[in-house]
């Protein structure tokens, strides 16, 4: 049985800051398996972000083994990292 996904403390403050920018958001934190947190869609862009907890120390921020691997392995577009609501918007070009 697959343990119940965990996301970082900031995940809806981000979810909900991008899509107040218009943004389309998915959360996919429930995917598991190294799987990006969300997929975002802005302006005929597509990005896939991994949420870290940017009040977290810097061990707790680090990829884990499974997010190392398909970060890795992925060849579609970029894979961003973002630890709080402003690198979010940065990431779409609102900030």
């Amino acid at each position: 049985m697959r343990r119940a996904a965990r996301v970082d403390k900031n995940h809806e403050d981000i979810v909900q800051a991008l899509r107040v920018a218009g943004a389309t958001v998915h959360s996919l934190a429930t995917v598991g398996s190294g799987v990006p947190d969300l997929l975002v869609g802005f302006r005929k862009q597509t990005f896939l972000v991994e949420i870290k907890n940017g009040e977290a120390s810097p061990s707790e921020k680090k990829l884990n083994p499974a997010q190392v691997i398909w970060h890795y392995n992925w060849n579609g577009g970029p894979l961003a990292v973002v630890e709080s609501v402003d690198d979010a918007l940065k990431l779409i070009g609102l900030k």
